[in-house]
């Protein structure tokens, strides 16, 4: 069986949709503690690589040397959702490296929210690159970039020293060879792997004696997440609502089709599903239902994330999108 029924959607009391997944629950020795389908299918981590793209700018001591804060780390691991507070760390970071918006290589967009993207079409008439939820991480990538001396010209592309070594430490972290290597929607490197192996490389962050010398900022980058998860998401985010409500235990990162991270240190575990028709309503849902079965984070507040209305264009409430497993 390459995958199980995690999500339903009822209508009047119907079902009307249902969303099959695949998820895993596997600890920094390797060990898959637990597995809901065949977590061997071939994915692409899309944004919940942010975590180890991290790591592999600020290891060696880099986050130390270039005096980073718990905010810049956490907007580099960060889909942001271009609200003022994001903007106003970009913008102030881009500003002392001496670098232009229009350096980095995401593409141009406008805010996620539907108030800040009419005062930004307002007032700038246009989409910016700074409001594109992975800016942070380019951002992130340009000041390493200009910290070691080398070209920022071309540093998305997988021949550029950046991208070599973040897919070296992916094979090192997965104990997998990547055969493939895609273009993420933001057009940094993306690798197709299996979710386990994705799975068993997230794993390390949770496990500082993993990491040895980089172990210390594996801890940091957590950290940064769970003392700032606003920052990771948004401030409604779906991200950043379970980050707190695990109490600083877990940080979870969503990815684009269907992805969903949970690095979970007090078991030295990470937990990744993946929906597989690529919808981030069901990955929501499911990552909330397979937590709860770790009893981390208290059942009743995860209730509403388990299971959540459907509501027609008059506030009706007409059916139920649940967690099935």
């Amino acid at each position: 069986m390459v995958a199980v029924k995690m999500v339903e959607i009822t209508r009047s009391g119907e079902i009307e949709s249902t969303h099959q997944g695949v998820a895993v629950l596997i600890n920094s020795s390797g060990n898959i503690l637990e597995e809901w389908g065949n977590s061997e299918i071939n994915i692409y981590p899309r944004s919940a690589l942010k975590p180890i793209q991290t790591l592999n700018l600020y290891k060696d001591g880099i986050a130390d040397t270039m005096n980073l804060t718990e905010e810049q780390i956490a907007i580099t691991t960060a889909s942001h959702h271009a609200e003022k507070f994001h903007l106003d760390i970009i913008s102030s970071w881009l500003k002392k490296i001496n670098i232009n918006e229009e350096d980095l290589s995401c593409g141009h967009d406008w805010p996620l929210n539907l108030e800040d993207k009419f005062n930004a079409k307002f007032q700038f008439k246009n989409k910016r690159k700074i409001y594109h939820n992975c800016s942070g991480k380019h951002c992130g990538h340009l000041a390493v970039c200009m910290h070691k001396n080398l070209t920022v010209e071309n540093y998305q592309k997988k021949t550029h020293p950046i991208q070599k070594d973040l897919i070296k430490l992916i094979e090192n972290l997965s104990e997998y060879k990547i055969k493939n290597i895609g273009i993420d929607g933001c057009t940094l490197p993306n690798p197709f792997m299996p979710l386990r192996k994705f799975a068993l490389a997230a794993s390390q962050l949770t496990d500082s004696k993993k990491l040895n010398e980089n172990g210390d900022i594996a801890k940091k980058i957590f950290n940064s997440c769970v003392n700032f998860p606003e920052i990771t998401g948004g401030a409604n985010s779906v991200n950043c609502i379970l980050t707190k409500l695990s109490k600083k235990k877990i940080f979870f990162k969503n990815g684009a089709e269907g992805i969903f991270l949970a690095l979970i240190p007090e078991i030295r575990s990470a937990l990744v599903v993946k929906i597989l028709d690529g919808a981030a309503r069901a990955a929501e849902i499911a990552i909330a239902g397979l937590i709860s079965k770790l009893n981390i984070i208290d059942e009743k507040e995860l209730a509403n994330f388990k299971s959540t209305e459907v509501i027609n264009s008059t506030g009706q409430k007409i059916g139920k999108m649940r967690f099935v497993l």
